[in-house]
């Protein structure tokens, strides 16, 4: 089975629309796809539509943004639904977060002479929820860089001198967000990890963690294999996906091209089951 567990779309900072997102992974013969944008649940019907007519299977997901001592760390949750209006709101209020970040990276960018208009990147989001590619999208717009990607190299990366952390949830409380909204709680690409990830581990596991995301492009073999037998250790599920932000040039990194074992699908289909 061709999988994709790990995609955004329009509803945060991917280009495609939710509808266009599956339509592709239907082309790619994708039979089980994951809706995971960040901080937002907002995709999901829109998904759904389009998963049920083309015979694409849709689980409801969201990648919720946190930060512990050694840095920001993204959490991935499958098969949120949220059911009450208390876990709604908190959701809701992540947009918040996303949109006081973006402003702080607008304030640290005008410390190099490089004004940008909130409104701007208001603008380029649209409904979306705020993401850095909106601001390099629009640092390209007005020539403060030719690309998008030379924006996050040269400022907004983690530890370039516009970015901003994300002041959100705590990684234990981004667990705890997820598994209220009905879901499995799976940390997002540990090799991105700034920090020291033992002792990430050591508060998330006991916080609840449910698996880890060992299949990404950007792992080596070897932190593949090793984040595979750090699963196998503490019997969490393992999973795997592109990120797929959208057509970015060459380099973009396609949908549905991450082989996870079947073995490991099975078992996050049937713990998804049993929520």
């Amino acid at each position: 089975m061709r999988t994709e567990l790990h995609c955004h779309t329009t509803a945060s900072d991917g280009l495609c629309s939710p509808a266009e997102i599956v339509r592709l992974a239907h082309l790619r013969e994708v039979e089980l796809l994951a809706i995971t944008d960040h901080d937002t649940i907002a995709g999901h019907d829109e998904a759904i539509a389009a998963g049920d007519a083309l015979g694409v299977r849709i689980i409801r997901g969201i990648e919720v943004s946190a930060l512990s001592r050694g840095g920001e760390v993204h959490v991935l949750g499958y098969g949120v639904r949220p059911t009450d209006q208390a876990t709604q709101a908190k959701i809701a209020s992540l947009r918040g977060a996303r949109e006081a970040r973006a402003r702080g990276i607008l304030d640290k960018l005008a410390g190099f002479g490089i004004h940008i208009p909130f409104d701007q990147v208001r603008a380029l989001a649209g409904d979306a929820m705020i993401g850095r590619p909106h601001v390099a999208r629009a640092m390209a717009q007005i020539g403060a860089v030719a690309t998008e990607q030379e924006a996050f190299d040269v400022y907004l990366g983690e530890g370039k001198p516009a970015f901003v952390p994300h002041r959100g949830l705590t990684p234990a409380q981004a667990i705890q967000l997820i598994h209220d909204a009905g879901g499995l709680a799976v940390l997002a690409h540990p090799g991105l990890y700034a920090g020291n990830l033992a002792a990430l581990l050591d508060e998330m596991i006991p916080a609840g963690l449910d698996g880890i995301e060992a299949f990404y492009p950007l792992h080596t073999p070897e932190q593949t294999t090793q984040y595979v037998k750090i699963a196998h250790q503490h019997e969490l599920l393992i999973t795997g996906g592109s990120d797929f932000h959208g057509p970015r040039g060459d380099a973009e990194l396609t949908l549905g091209t991450v082989n996870v074992p079947r073995e490991d699908i099975a078992a996050l289909l049937d713990k998804l089951t049993a929520y």
